[in-house]
């Protein structure tokens, strides 16, 4: 029997979630079903005891053990938003980086210049 090392999830090496099928995690996330902790660690990316921390933090959006990825979507954003805006700018700080109107959006990676637009799009529609 041939294996693909390249289509094992890096998870595997975590011992509690090896038997996660990523698939099925993936299945549950795209119908909105509930996530247990070990499926939310595979699907984020995390380790199990990670996930763990996570689930005991105040203010994230678990219920019984289980979390919603949209919900979690939600959450990480409100806690990226929070960090960003009380954190303060690099002329105050004396830093050389920072997140906001220093460097354009348009510089930043993909994924990272969409959410900072999310952001912003947020932002200008609520205010």
């Amino acid at each position: 029997m041939f294996f693909n090392i390249i289509q094992v999830p890096i998870m595997t090496r975590d011992k509690q979630l090896r038997e996660i099928d990523i698939d099925e995690v993936r299945r549950k996330r795209d119908v909105d079903q509930a996530l247990n902790i070990k499926e939310f660690a595979v699907l984020a990316g995390i380790s199990y005891s990670v996930a763990r921390e996570w689930f005991q933090s105040a203010g994230f959006p678990a219920l019984h053990g289980k979390v919603f990825w949209q919900d979690f979507v939600l959450w990480r954003r409100a806690q990226n938003v929070k960090r960003n805006t009380s954190a303060p700018s690099s002329v105050d700080s004396g830093a050389g980086f920072r997140l906001g109107a220093a460097k354009l959006h348009t510089s930043w990676p993909h994924r990272a210049a969409n959410i900072l637009a999310e952001v912003d799009a947020s932002r200008a529609g609520g205010a």
